[in-house]
């Protein structure tokens, strides 16, 4: 029975890690969606980047978060029965479900090259292509995999068999590959064409098309077509301004082709001709009918959309904007705002549940937002926008404020004091809750990214070129501080107390960019850049108290640090979105926004803190049993005398106890850890021996 439970504790386990948090905005996914494939009328899945699974058990009407057990890319999913599916992607990522989806288990090929397709004949032999000309098949539903010799290097990025010997595969520099033997032989066939061979769909043995993309110049697309098993092919289809991704055959006469740009194309006399097809100007990826009326597009920012008239209306079945949002901000626990392009601002009232959209009045872009209260909210963006609210959002009011500058950030110390920053250095300031604002003179003519007060006097603002300018008069007069960092530019700026303060940004040499954080703990006067060492920029940054606070990028980043920025780890994100702005509303609950609209919320204070088992040089660590019920004995030896914490960890980096913490000689101790009370899983010993900290893992099976 112990077994039992840890089997369902360690499954348990394996998905939260993947799930620390969670999608709010677009839904059901935003992650790019990249392939589609259902096995009835009612049951379907998509897959998509960050290992995203997506599944509908009646039409499309509603769909689940899967876990896939993997953060690599999907790039094709495919299923033999009602059950058994597979599903391929980036780093030679091959994974299986027997049970509908609800379990994923990885196999590996041997290869680890990333995987574009996935077909299989029957329920036994199936074949993966990728990159490098790499093809892989196997004869035992997917327990081995076998190369086989494609003849190209070139990578592909299709498959198709129209019966069990014929085959085809597609891929890079027009490469068009054809097997008759099962694929035991691949023979590369001649074709004019020297471009991106992107889809392939045979209708027999002898006809089939596949996609061209012409990627230089002006982004061209054509259609090829065969009647005589590939020996030759005709253009059927030439189309400007448009990638097509993917190409799918109802029946012999009815076919359609989907672009990432919004475009559909359908034929209805075996490829002859072809037709565009309106479908509200969302992009797609690959596309999937399941009778002659029904069929699916996915496509990037988890756009699912789906026809039940044969492509000449399509529903938009994910839900919520795909507008960038650049900003957030929750004046309560449960209500929250967010603002972005074209004007977008969104308010929920049940902690992120739900968002709506509110009538700004504005087409400019939104930058910031900043409530005083439940009601009394600002919102600031392009040309000079400065936004008020006295009813919670439902009617936006623009205020004149003179300048038509772009306004990057605002924020009020108090209800009625409250300042704007934007390019030219600009700053605004209002003594009467926003009725009207004064323009004040920084000293700086570089574009300000954000503004902070740590009281009604002090107050800081910084952005391009290192700016940073402090006011100690309440925006009379402002002194410029310098970080010595060429290339700089600031965008986020956050004090935990009057002292200790943070900002972010980057700093680019050529088409190089470095996420930076620099901190100061006495006012400004002195700024210390904090090692990171990775690459991207950051936007926001965001402290809940003295030491925990979060960074989030435009590189798919959220960092987290529980020591006021002396080490930071990376979190677990679930997504390859860009973050513009992170906000939390407690200790644990928290929002970032961004690209394609992008909402995630975390009720766990962001998730694992990435601890994993580490070696030390200098002590040594040891639990026994392990795995235990009950209590463990951790055994550990110093090298030399030294100061000790041993202290046990949760899955989620969340401190369960200390065991010591005092000055041991040098020698080997022991201590015993017992879990009375405390739920079976996974956690973490970590003793810090003077400088040097090494983890050891324990599974408790109580």
């Amino acid at each position: 029975m112990k077994k039992i439970f840890l089997l369902i504790c360690l499954t348990i386990m394996s998905a939260l890690a993947f799930a620390q948090w969670t999608w709010q905005n677009p839904l059901p996914t935003g992650n790019d969606l990249h392939s589609v494939y259902f096995t009835d009328s009612n049951t379907g899945y998509a897959v998509g980047d960050y290992g995203a699974i997506i599944r509908t058990i009646n039409g499309g009407t509603t769909w689940s978060v899967l876990s896939s057990g993997t953060t690599n890319s999907l790039n094709s999913v495919f299923f033999t029965d009602a059950n058994t599916g597979y599903a391929v992607g980036g780093n030679g990522t091959i994974i299986k479900t027997i049970n509908g989806g609800n379990v994923w288990t990885s196999f590996k090929s041997g290869i680890e090259h990333g995987y574009n397709s996935v077909y299989f004949i029957d329920t036994n032999i199936g074949f993966v292509v990728g990159d490098g000309g790499h093809i892989l098949k196997t004869i035992n539903g997917g327990i081995n995999w076998s190369g086989i010799i494609s003849g190209t290097t070139n990578g592909l990025f299709s498959v198709y068999f129209p019966d069990a010997n014929t085959g085809y595969a597609v891929g890079d520099s027009g490469t068009i590959l054809k097997t008759i033997d099962g694929g035991s032989i691949w023979t590369e066939l001649t074709n004019s064409i020297n471009y991106r061979m992107e889809s392939v769909f045979f209708t027999n043995s002898n006809t089939g098309f596949v996609i061209c993309n012409y990627l230089d110049g002006d982004y061209s697309a054509t259609i090829l077509k065969t009647t005589d098993g590939g020996i030759t092919w005709i253009q059927v289809l030439n189309a400007s301004s448009c990638i097509l991704q993917s190409v799918y055959f109802t029946e012999v006469n009815t076919g359609y082709a989907v672009s990432d740009w919004g475009k559909i194309f359908k034929t209805t006399d075996e490829g002859t001709t072809w037709t565009e097809i309106s479908n509200g100007t969302y992009g797609g990826n690959s596309v999937f009918f399941i009778d002659d009326y029904s069929g699916y597009v996915v496509g990037g920012g988890g756009t699912i959309l789906k026809t039940n008239d044969g492509g000449a209306t399509w529903t938009n079945l994910s839900r919520g904007t795909t507008e960038w949002l650049r900003s957030v901000y929750f004046p309560d626990a449960n209500i929250g705002y967010a603002v972005g392009y074209n004007g977008i601002i969104i308010k929920t009232i049940n902690g992120g549940t739900n968002w709506d959209s509110l009538s700004s009045g504005t087409i400019n872009g939104l930058n910031s937002v900043f409530f005083t209260d439940a009601n009394t909210g600002y919102a600031v963006g392009e040309v000079g926008t400065l936004l008020k609210t006295i009813n919670g959002g439902t009617t936006w009011i623009e205020v004149s404020n003179g300048p038509t500058k772009w306004l990057n950030s605002v924020y009020f110390p108090d209800a009625n004091t409250g300042y704007a920053v934007g390019a030219s250095g600009t700053i605004l300031k209002t003594n009467n809750a926003g009725e009207t604002w004064l323009n004040l003179w920084g000293g700086t003519a570089e574009d300000l990214n954000s503004v902070y007060f740590t009281d009604a006097n002090t107050g800081y603002a910084v952005g391009v070129c290192g700016t940073i300018l402090k006011t100690t008069t309440g925006g009379t007069t402002w002194k410029e501080l310098l970080i010595p960092k060429v290339n700089l530019s600031l965008r986020s700026v956050f004090f935990t107390d009057a002292n200790t303060g943070y900002t972010v940004g980057y700093s680019n040499v050529g088409w190089s960019f470095w996420q930076l954080i620099f901190k100061t703990t006495n006012g400004g006067t002195t700024w210390t850049e904090l090692s990171i060492g990775t690459t991207g920029g950051f936007s926001s940054v965001f402290f809940t108290d003295a030491n925990t606070g979060y960074v989030a990028g435009w590189h798919r980043t959220i960092l987290k640090t529980i020591n006021g920025g002396t080490t930071w780890t990376e979190l677990s994100i679930g997504t390859t979105k860009g973050f513009s702005s992170v906000f939390f509303t407690d200790a644990t609950t928290g929002y970032v926004v961004g690209e394609n609209g992008t909402i995630l919320k975390t009720t766990n204070g962001g998730g694992s803190l990435g601890i994993e088992e580490t070696p030390g040089s200098d002590s040594f660590i040891s639990a026994y049993p392990n795995p235990f019920s009950d209590y463990t004995t951790i055994e550990y030896t110093l090298a030399q005398n030294a100061s000790v914490n041993l202290a046990i960890f949760n899955h989620l980096g969340q401190e369960v106890t200390t065991l010591v913490n005092k000055l041991q000689p040098k020698g080997k101790h022991q201590v015993q850890w017992n879990t009375a009370g405390l739920p079976a899983g996974i956690y973490y010993c970590r003793l810090q021996a003077g400088t040097h900290t090494v983890t050891q893992k324990l599974i408790c099976i109580q």
